[in-house]
């Protein structure tokens, strides 16, 4: 089976709005998996599998401080991700631009026939 391409596994990562939640939370600062946790109405090991797919896609960090292991949000892959739609941004961009152009053209011919 083929590895998927990082862009990939972050989009797959970013599908699931309760990791999409863990990782607005992380925006905020490093936080326990207790601390992600606690909102959800879930099981701490779902909440462990969460992170461990967050992790896989490199969104987050675990690091160990003695018995706690906090978790922080890496965003690069985040940017990566918004390079990518960024440039479907600028044909949307261009395709109303063009709508509006004809719209306006629309709009001046038929004021020329009133």
């Amino acid at each position: 089976m083929q590895t998927p391409d990082p862009l990939s596994t972050t989009f797959q990562a970013l599908a699931d709005p309760t990791r999409r939640a863990i990782l607005a939370r992380l925006a905020l600062g490093e936080a326990s998996v207790s601390d992600l946790a606690e909102p959800f109405e879930i099981s701490l090991p779902a909440v462990s599998r969460h992170l461990k797919v967050l992790e896989h896609a490199g969104l987050i960090v675990r690091t160990r401080e003695a018995q706690w292991r906090p978790c922080q949000l890496n965003a690069g892959p985040l940017k990566d991700a918004a390079s990518w739609i960024d440039s479907y941004r600028r044909f949307w961009d261009a395709s109303f631009d063009r709508m509006g152009e004809y719209i306006a053209q629309l709009q001046a011919e038929e004021a020329k026939g009133e």
